[in-house]
């Protein structure tokens, strides 16, 4: 398959911005654009700075943005505190929330974002928990001259799992009496190596309630899957592992795959992600760019020796060189996966609190200026959105209505994309699972689809749920319609060839509707 050409990332053309909603309690919010992933030179593994990554983020229409580099012994020594000024210094110099956070080894599984306010104690919080809790920290204290992880400790088993609990547990009694106050917590590319079983994600999610409140619905390394020489012809979102010796023996290999770009987790309707919705609790998705370093770039690594990094815990400045830079896999920040929250003020408080509430649609290639779901009992009244829970008496009607504000814009691959379909999953809240590693939800389906007329403009699809008996759920997804099964639902992204400007999908976190 060929890739549409690509434009140098660093100069996108700028989207308008997203209109206002309100929501249920009628409080005024906005759509904000962010991404929770991003790396920079103080990665072992990456090589843009600070102030590169919040300009390019600014110039691809971002609001906020995260800064999570990759903890470890090498990054625990000093990294947190060179880091900080910069990003109070990119703060002062560009129009975005800069947070600055941290790419956590989680004991036992995969990675996770780490993000805290805008708050002077932030940088001791976040290098007091990865000293204590970091996996790469504790597996090099453990045995400094080994194997980068330890068997059954770290990498895996239930003595590396405990180790994440014990972290997680930590981390809320700090909130609750430290001075920051608060930290979300969300898993990244989960289902990227199977580590991340049901009963993992059960335990992080019960240990700390609304602390780790979710996952990388889309994976970054979209551009993965581009073949050689201009990507790596790898698996989009580099999900393109087998099973092995920790993984969760419950997966298929599918679960390893992206599904249009998405986490098979988040993809598969009655999935993983819908069995945990089924217990009536939340778990919100996100998505984000991972950014490392981008396809078509001209640029390297400022100093390629990690025996630098391990001195100075930085990359250096990256060196122009004239010639593009073969097998990288990134989109620039907001270039082509977006977290859009619903907040009610562009500030750190606000955009934690709506992503906490997940008051969250995820969005890849700009296929969609902005949507929003309501969702009421029949009747007057504006309803509740994203993340919301509203009520309806048992036999009652629900009414659901999606907004979609189409693209107006040309998106990075030079076109302005276009959805085509839009899908209405209704699932049934059963309660809690007696099965901790539970993976499916045979009551979640798609109840409606609509698809989207060509004339443009702002579209309003509207569906009743009549005779509502039992507690439910409802979430949206569309898609470009171009790499969809007849049924509506995403292909299973090919290793070495999907080209993700051509496979566009967009999701909303779930509505819960109560029955009395």
């Amino acid at each position: 398959m060929a890739a549409h050409p690509h434009p140098h990332p660093h100069a996108p053309t700028p989207l308008p911005p997203d209109p206002v909603s309100s929501d249920g309690d009628d409080r005024d919010f906005a759509w904000y654009a962010g991404d929770h992933h991003i790396h920079t030179t103080f990665s072992r593994d990456a090589m843009y700075s600070v102030d590169d990554q919040v300009r390019r983020g600014h110039e691809c229409g971002l609001d906020w943005l995260v800064i999570t580099d990759h903890g470890g012994p090498d990054h625990a020594k000093q990294s947190v505190a060179l880091q900080t000024p910069l990003i109070e210094q990119a703060r002062r110099r560009h129009d975005v929330l800069v947070f600055q956070g941290m790419e956590w080894n989680v004991p036992g599984a995969e990675h996770a974002t780490f993000i805290a306010p805008d708050h002077a104690d932030t940088p001791d919080l976040l290098q007091r928990f990865e000293r204590m809790f970091d996996g790469d920290v504790l597996a090099a204290r453990q045995n400094p001259t080994g194997p980068r992880l330890i068997e059954h400790s770290v990498e895996g088993g239930p003595v590396a799992e405990q180790l994440g609990l014990d972290a997680l547990a930590w981390l809320v009694e700090e909130l609750r009496t430290g001075t920051v106050g608060e930290a979300l917590v969300l898993s990244n590319h989960p289902m990227r190596t199977g580590r991340v079983s049901p009963s993992k994600v059960r335990g992080w999610r019960d240990a700390a309630p609304g602390v780790f409140v979710g996952w990388e619905g889309a994976p970054g390394h979209q551009a993965a899957a581009l073949p050689a020489p201009l990507g790596r012809g790898r698996g989009r979102g580099q999900y393109d592992e087998s099973p092995g010796r920790w993984s969760f023996p419950g997966y298929d290999l599918d679960q390893y795959r992206t599904w249009g770009g998405f986490d098979a987790a988040t993809a598969r309707v009655g999935g993983l992600w819908d069995s945990l919705l089924a217990e009536g609790l939340p778990w919100w998705i996100t998505a984000n760019s991972d950014n490392h370093f981008d396809i078509g770039d001209t640029v390297r690594v400022g100093h390629p020796s990690l025996e630098h990094y391990r001195e100075h815990g930085s990359r250096g400045e990256p060196v122009e060189t004239g010639v593009v830079q073969h097998g990288y896999v990134d989109f620039a920040p907001g270039f082509y996966s977006r977290t859009c929250v619903g907040a009610v003020s562009r500030d750190y408080r606000s955009v934690m609190a709506a992503l906490r509430g997940g008051r969250v649609f995820v969005v890849h290639g700009g296929l969609v200026r902005a949507v929003e779901g309501r969702v009421r009992a029949a009747g007057p009244g504006p309803g509740v959105t994203f993340g919301g829970r509203t009520t309806v008496r048992r036999g009652g009607d629900v009414e659901v209505e999606l907004t979609v504000d189409p693209a107006t814009a040309p998106n990075g691959s030079g076109e302005v994309p276009r959805s085509a379909r839009w899908d209405v999953i209704v699932g049934t809240v059963t309660g809690r699972a007696g099965d901790r590693d539970l993976f499916e939800a045979p009551g979640t389906r798609v109840v409606e689809s609509f698809e989207m007329p060509r004339t443009g403009g702002r579209q309003v699809f509207r569906t009743v749920l009549r005779g509502v008996a039992d507690p439910l759920y409802v979430r949206f997804r569309g898609s470009d319609g171009k790499h969809a099964r007849a049924d509506g639902h995403p292909e299973v992204d090919r290793i070495g060839d999907s080209d993700p400007w051509d496979d566009l999908w967009c999701y909303t976190n779930p509505v819960f509707v109560d029955v009395t």
